[in-house]
């Protein structure tokens, strides 16, 4: 083949070189082609290696139970069923939607943001001084997500450190239950809410009334007045007979033997002992000179205190039994409450629980590689092109012409230029003069006016 078959008269059309021409300007400059890809190549493969490595770890919730009304719901059906625009509002109106955005509202907010941050110490671990960067770096690192079609919510944590990330994962479950337990807002909790704080009213009323209650039983020696009453008016009737028989056998005997005869005055110390059992347990007598019992030496309350003493005790008994029948009904309907409440409360169910990443996310070293030594190779061959297309432009041609002033003025203040009475300029020259003579290489500027040539 003949030499001068890809000469420039050959191979260049009257709109400029064609391209056979550039082509040919490749292959020619495809060693520089080879070191540009090399470079990049090299350059990429270390910006792969260097750069740090992420995990991702992923968890999925299940979409929140509806607890919209069946009527609505239906109406809501229907309302799909027949097209009406009534439908997408009324499951707006319903919470068909709202409530798995509600949770992504709560998963985005800067409570949970906080609570995380000072959770896993995050300032420390991203080397951030502030709470608020550090919130915005966690909101980085975190990817949720809601699908419109299944209303599963996905949260994906990236870091450095894989168990970290599983573990901010898990927190943001536990964040969302307990933030949605806290802030519930139906009325079983309102309901609930009122009767704990009842029942703690009542309690304390109880308390106290079982106090004052034991209290009187204690201080007047009654434990259950109405039994107590109806022993002591058997006691009394059986103490009254027997003294009444006592008597009439002590009048059968002082018919026969005087007073000083053994069985006479045996009689009439029984008979002395049964009136003043008789006097103790009707509460005194109406003879001055007889001793009256003293309340404390007696174990039980005399029959003349009883009519006093049933008073105070029915009340306070009456307020026992209504405080205790108060705090049973509150106690059940609390009971049920806390039922009703845990049902109307939106539950996280994890659908998907976040795992140990086994592989990282980030970097991918690969496509790093590739793009880099493509980049490079793509950069090189526009250079070259571009150094062709500037060589067989015509000198006289005055874009190149300006290009040349403006390469010419900016070289003349580059740093290898010779100093040109700007302190600056001169102080650059010094620097540049000294670097390049510790690299073997010449300090003289570049008088070429042309680009520079790899």
């Amino acid at each position: 083949m003949p030499a001068d078959v890809f000469s420039d008269e050959n191979l260049r059309f009257q709109g400029g070189p064609s391209l056979y021409v550039r082509l040919n300007a490749l292959w020619m400059q495809r060693r520089v082609l080879q070191r540009a890809t090399l470079a990049g190549l090299l350059a990429g493969t270390l910006l792969a290696f260097v750069l740090p490595r992420e995990f991702e770890s992923r968890t999925q919730l299940m979409p929140p139970d509806n607890q919209s009304s069946s009527g609505m719901a239906m109406l809501a059906a229907m309302s799909a069923k027949t097209g009406s625009l009534f439908g997408p509002m009324a499951g707006d109106l319903l919470g068909i939607k709202s409530s798995g955005a509600l949770f992504v509202g709560i998963l985005r907010s800067q409570t949970v943001a906080d609570r995380l941050v000072n959770r896993f110490q995050l300032r420390r671990v991203y080397g951030i001084r502030y709470e608020q960067d550090a919130r915005l770096k966690l909101a980085d690192n975190t990817a949720i997500s809601e699908d419109r079609k299944t209303g599963i919510i996905s949260i994906t944590v990236t870091d450095r450190d894989p168990r970290r990330a599983t573990d901010i994962a898990h927190a943001y479950v536990e964040e969302l239950n307990q933030l949605v337990a806290e802030l519930s807002t139906s009325s079983a909790h309102r309901e609930r809410v009122f009767l704990e704080d009842r029942l703690t009213s009542v309690k304390h009323d109880l308390d106290q009334a079982s106090l004052d209650f034991s209290q009187f039983a204690s201080k007047n020696k009654t434990i259950d007045l109405k039994d107590e009453a109806r022993a002591m008016l058997q006691g009394a009737a059986t103490l009254e007979g027997e003294l009444i028989a006592t008597e009439s056998e002590l009048k059968g005997l002082q018919a026969i033997y005087t007073d000083s005869n053994v069985r006479v005055r045996s009689l009439q110390a029984r008979i002395n002992e049964l009136r003043h059992q008789m006097e103790k347990l009707g509460g005194g007598s109406s003879d001055p000179s007889i001793r009256q019992p003293d309340s404390a030496d007696s174990t039980h309350p005399s029959l003349r205190n009883l009519p006093i003493l049933g008073v105070t005790y029915a009340d306070l008994y009456r307020r026992v039994q209504l405080q205790e029948a108060v705090y049973e009904t509150l106690t059940q309907q609390f009971e049920l409450a806390k039922v009703q409440e845990a049902k109307e409360t939106p539950s996280v169910k994890v659908l998907d629980p976040a795992t140990l990443p086994e592989h990282r996310s980030f970097p991918p070293r690969l496509l790093i590689i590739f793009l880099s030594s493509s980049l490079t190779l793509v950069a090189a061959i526009l250079f070259i092109l571009s150094r062709e297309r500037w060589a067989a432009t015509d000198p006289g041609e005055p874009g190149k012409v300006l290009a040349q002033e403006v390469f010419q003025t900016l070289n003349a203040k580059m740093p290898w230029a010779p100093p040109n009475g700007s302190q600056m300029q001169a102080w650059t020259h010094k620097i540049w003069v000294k670097f390049a003579s510790q690299n073997g290489s010449s300090s003289k500027p570049n008088s070429d006016p042309e680009l520079p040539r790899i």
